[in-house]
């Protein structure tokens, strides 16, 4: 074990200095300005110029940095360690946007993650809408297209919503990452996707590019572990990022979000199916599409700081080269 992975990232003891005090970071994580100084970097993107009906999510970084200073300890319930007792966790601040073009805005993001996948760090992201996964995969997945689990209730792969002018939003990321080479569908994964469609076709690209679809009522014929085997399954052993877009829960939990649907899991299936990750060869994750203008509770964020904080688990694992049983086997 390094240096790095024995030494426990400097976490505030909520015991010590109330969660109500100090300074607003994610987790209460030392702010590092330089990512070669961390192994899993945690950020935000505060876009949401990809959607075309309800907005508010460039405001989620905010305030799931806040809800997850008040909503997390720092040891996980099910392996009793601390993820930041593994490797050096940091915030490192929030990608460049322009909220006024949002070409721009894909450039800049592309060039933050692309400064933090050259220090060698896994990037931990709070959007932002669906669509910043696009320009992350960018950054990281230059060496060769990776698999991905998104959990969604929306399959993200339309070709442009309005007309042909407007390919680039949060419902056309995994179809322009496939295009452009970035994601290998036949190691992508779509969890829970439901509710009513725009046509017969909305599933079409997904399936036919040989992603592997579990619609939500697959899912509950499945069960909870069908699923999980199917996901492992899917991705292998290749590099894999993770994408949850908050809308893929039921919206009863989650109503901060701009497209929420119902009928669908609930946040302890979502923390299993991340969990089941340990053990994989994760490369990075994201957190997408909470909106609090639309949840004034900050139920929302909480639900997304506390499945942040599971992801940080698998990506602390993946990182030093975990087992799923918490042994450091294959060292990075």
């Amino acid at each position: 074990m390094t240096k790095a992975h024995s030494e426990m990232t400097r976490v505030v003891d909520p015991l010590h200095t109330p969660r109500f005090a100090g300074h607003i970071s994610f987790f209460r994580l030392p702010v590092i300005e330089d990512p070669s100084e961390v192994d899993i970097a945690v950020c935000g993107v505060p876009f949401d110029g990809g959607i075309g009906n309800r907005n508010g999510a460039r405001l989620g970084p905010r305030q799931i940095r806040e809800l997850s200073v008040n909503a997390i300890r720092p040891f996980h319930p099910v392996s009793n360690v601390s993820p930041f007792h593994r490797c050096r966790f940091g915030d490192v601040g929030d990608a460049p946007v322009n909220p006024i073009d949002l070409n721009d805005s894909l450039v800049l993001i592309q060039s933050y993650f692309e400064r933090i996948h050259a220090a060698r760090a896994l990037p931990l992201t709070a959007g932002g809408d669906h669509l910043v996964t696009l320009p992350i995969l960018r950054a990281i997945a230059g060496s060769g297209p990776v698999g991905v689990v998104h959990l969604d209730s929306h399959t993200d792969t339309f070709d442009y919503f309005f007309d042909e002018r407007f390919r680039y939003n949060h419902g056309t990321t995994f179809r322009r990452a496939v295009e452009e080479g970035l994601v290998d569908p036949r190691r992508m994964i779509q969890i829970g996707l439901r509710g009513p469609r725009f046509s017969a076709h909305d599933l079409d690209f997904s399936i036919q590019s040989g992603m592997r679809v579990i619609t939500i009522d697959e899912y509950f014929d499945l069960g909870l572990s069908g699923v999980i085997e199917e996901a492992r399954r899917v991705v292998g052993d290749g590099p894999t990022y993770v994408s949850v877009d908050i809308d893929a829960l039921d919206a009863v939990f989650v109503p901060g979000t701009g497209a929420p649907e119902i009928g669908g899991f609930s946040p302890r299936d979502a923390q299993l199916m991340i969990r089941a990750l340990a053990g994989t060869n994760i490369i990075g994750a994201d957190v997408v599409e909470v909106s609090p203008p639309l949840d004034p509770t900050g139920g929302t964020a909480r639900v997304a700081a506390g499945l942040m904080f599971e992801l940080a688990e698998v990506l602390s694992l993946a990182r030093v080269g975990c087992g799923t049983d918490g042994t450091f086997n294959k060292p990075r």
